[in-house]
């Protein structure tokens, strides 16, 4: 049984209307934040994941900000899905 994708509702511009965004879109602007400041991306996410400590992703693009809006387990969820569909694909 497929769980729907987490919707979280945020902003990042108090300003701005709040919008819908899922775990992997998170992941996404995340990963490309760490990306722009030179980390290793997977190494910071996973870090941040085991800890809980929001001091492994950067504050820039707010991604730090944006990632604690998501629940770990669902971070891992997510990572979990898309290893399994993208290399257990003759499975399903």
């Amino acid at each position: 049984m497929d769980k729907d994708v987490t919707q979280i509702i945020y902003t990042d511009d108090p300003n701005q209307e709040s919008k819908e965004i899922d775990c992997k879109e998170i992941l996404a602007k995340v990963y490309a934040a760490l990306k722009e400041k030179g980390y290793n991306p997977a190494n910071q996410i996973v870090q941040y994941i085991m800890s809980g400590e929001p001091l492994f992703i950067t504050s820039h693009n707010g991604a730090r900000s944006l990632i604690t809006k998501a629940e770990r387990d669902e971070l891992v969820e997510e990572l979990v899905r898309s290893y399994i569909d993208q290399n257990f694909k003759e499975l399903k």
